[in-house]
């Protein structure tokens, strides 16, 4: 089983600081909401943002949303193999049932999860998405994993193959990745990590590491050629 946490992602309602700023107003009140409980968003709220700390890296929704719908829609989810997480910089953790099937639309993604954070469930009438406060740590001491890894370009620099090495099909294999747009993890990653895997000499996005590690582990575990032989 693959457990991947999409660690320090950069999901959050907007802040007590910037709540009365008059863009943030005029969009909460044409959203039915107070302007706490809409996300933080930097295509609208960036100008409000610049007094915040680490402005130029929040605000990024539209992160996790691509990350969850490309990993969700994956052979190894379909196969139950595969258990997301969505730890967020307020250590908050969002767990995602398999069967969860997210909007496209960004706007009802981004309302979807402004419910999530109000009611702590969603969607209201089958709750798939549950929110609860936790650490990266403890996140993982849940888990119990036989090995956690972290993606990070300061890793130790590994070929696909040489990922999922030494690991069985029936071991618990923690992967994180940040959900971050640039920078370095706030979460001690390196104290919670077995290893730190470099997959390619430039800094890549998200859920292009997302989808590499999950290809990773299903060509380590043969996902592909099970499915065909059924």
């Amino acid at each position: 089983m693959l457990h991947l946490i999409i660690a320090d992602a950069e999901l959050e309602t907007v802040p007590v600081e910037i709540a009365s700023n008059r863009a943030i107003a005029w969009q909460s009140r044409h959203r039915g909401r107070r302007p706490t409980e809409i996300l933080l968003d930097s295509n609208f709220h960036y100008p409000a943002m610049r007094g915040l700390p680490d402005a130029d890296r929040r605000g990024r929704p539209d992160i996790v949303h691509i990350c969850l719908l490309a990993a969700l829609d994956t052979p190894l989810n379909r196969e139950g193999l595969l258990r997301l997480y969505v730890h967020t910089r307020q250590n908050k953790l969002i767990t995602v049932d398999p069967s969860t099937r997210l909007p496209r639309a960004y706007n009802r993604f981004t309302g979807l999860i402004e419910h999530l954070f109000l009611a702590g469930t969603a969607p209201p009438e089958n709750p798939l998405l549950h929110i609860q406060d936790a650490s990266l740590e403890e996140i993982i001491t849940r888990i119990k994993p036989a090995k956690v890894m972290t993606f990070s370009e300061h890793g130790n620099r590994k070929s696909y193959s040489e990922l999922f090495q030494g690991i069985s099909g029936d071991d618990e294999v923690c992967a994180i990745i940040g959900g971050f747009p640039h920078g370095n993890f706030i979460s001690n990653v390196a104290g919670l990590s077995d290893e730190l895997v470099c997959i390619d000499p430039e800094q890549l996005e998200a859920p292009t590491v997302l989808t590499r590690a999950i290809c990773a582990y299903e060509d380590a575990f043969d996902v592909q050629k099970t499915r065909f032989s059924r």
